[in-house]
């Protein structure tokens, strides 16, 4: 039996996909911003570290949000805040302020992602790879068209921070069309939200997932100065080629649970990991702008289903508490995405961008072990109950 996309699917979906809009923009641009304001890498670097903690914010906030209001009207107060933080970026061009609408803006992200996650989770609970795998794949429309409406801008006279613009009224517009469709009456539970200590096999995997999130992120904020670094383009053509990424995390999240359907859960995310790795050494490697292009699609390819699958494992290791999961995944990926680029970008300081980035490959091991030392017995149709 295959996933049947109803209405509420694509609803969730096309919120994510607003959200990566923002993403693919922002994160390969990270080299423009960087000479914009005329700061180091590692000031630069600040900007992921704050989505970072935006993250862990919403890993505290968001299960008391979802308790208090329900997943629905969380989802939105999300993409409100999501909203109020890109226009600050866009007319604050201190590196004070774009740090602190980055701040804003990554908790509104982070909610939204949460809750995408235990939404289609709760919906299709026969089909949850297959459900939060092909919305990211859908959202991956999002990052691709983010990138190149940056990378374009950056090759004319116009900020090329009016790119990510699109987002906000795209928001707006999605809000009013779709809202009633997840909308569902909400009635708090009366043991409040879910809580409790989780086992040691549900941290060491969130171990696992702090190292694939480590590996994204560490990828497509500085994936741009490495091929300046490593093939001398421009920083335009850097950051276009960024397209390759999303073009493949695309791919990969449609396609994916299609053509692994069979393997498990655990087998499907070892797979993806060693394709982005094979992508990896590739690109690390190249001296050549069209086989850097290629090793970045099958970067995005091995990134692609690894949020979905590792989300899966820790939901797997909860013991029927799905939200608290996703909360404390949150917490995991903050910690991933302050840390990731922002080290990246310390040690390319001191190194160069191509030595630092080698840090990429033990991650990758790290993410890797963490599934071989703890197995999910739960297969690719995963057959959690989830509560509303």
């Amino acid at each position: 039996m295959t996933l049947k996309r109803d209405r509420v699917f694509w609803a969730i979906a096309l919120q994510v996909t607003v959200i990566n809009f923002y993403l693919g923009g922002f994160g390969p641009a990270q080299p423009l911003l960087r000479t914009q304001q005329h700061t180091s890498l590692t000031v630069a670097g600040l900007h992921g570290t704050a989505l970072g903690i935006a993250a862990i914010l919403a890993g505290f906030i968001s299960p008391k949000l979802v308790h208090a209001l329900g997943r629905a009207t969380t989802s939105w107060l999300g993409m409100g805040i999501f909203s109020i933080g890109i226009l600050m970026f866009i007319f604050s061009p201190p590196v004070q302020l774009t740090l602190l609408a980055t701040l804003i803006t990554g908790l509104g992200t982070s909610t939204v992602v949460n809750v995408m996650v235990t939404q289609l989770s709760h919906r299709f609970p026969n089909h949850q790879a297959s459900a939060v795998s092909q919305a990211s794949g859908v959202a991956s429309a999002g990052y691709v068209t983010g990138t190149l409406a940056v990378g374009a801008i950056a090759g004319t006279s116009l900020n090329w921070r009016l790119g990510l613009l699109l987002a906000v009224p795209a928001s707006f517009i999605l809000y009013f069309v779709t809202h009633s469709t997840i909308a569902s009456e909400h009635v708090p539970d009366a043991t409040g939200p879910q809580k409790g200590s989780l086992s040691w096999k549900f941290w060491v995997s969130w171990v696992g997932f702090i190292a694939c999130i480590s590996s994204e992120f560490a990828t497509t904020f500085w994936a741009a100065a490495l091929l300046r670094d490593r093939i001398g383009s421009s920083a335009a053509i850097s950051t276009i080629c960024i397209v390759a990424v999303g073009s493949g995390m695309g791919l990969g999240r449609w396609f994916g649970p299609r053509l692994l359907h069979r393997a498990t859960l655990d087998a499907q995310l070892k797979t993806v990991i060693l394709v982005q790795f094979i992508g990896f050494a590739t690109l690390w490697f190249s001296h050549t702008l069209w086989i850097s292009v290629i090793a970045l699609l099958a970067v995005g390819l091995g990134l692609s289903m690894q949020f979905a699958l590792a989300s899966l494992r820790l939901i797997n290791f909860s013991d029927g508490r799905p939200d608290l999961a996703i909360g404390r995944s949150s917490l995991a990926a903050g910690l991933a995405i302050a840390g990731a680029p922002f080290l990246l970008a310390v040690l390319g300081d001191h190194l160069g961008i191509s030595r630092a980035y080698l840090m990429v490959p033990v991650l990758i091991l790290i993410a890797f072990v963490t599934i071989i030392a703890i197995p999910s017995e739960q297969s690719t149709q995963n057959d959690v109950s989830l509560a509303d």
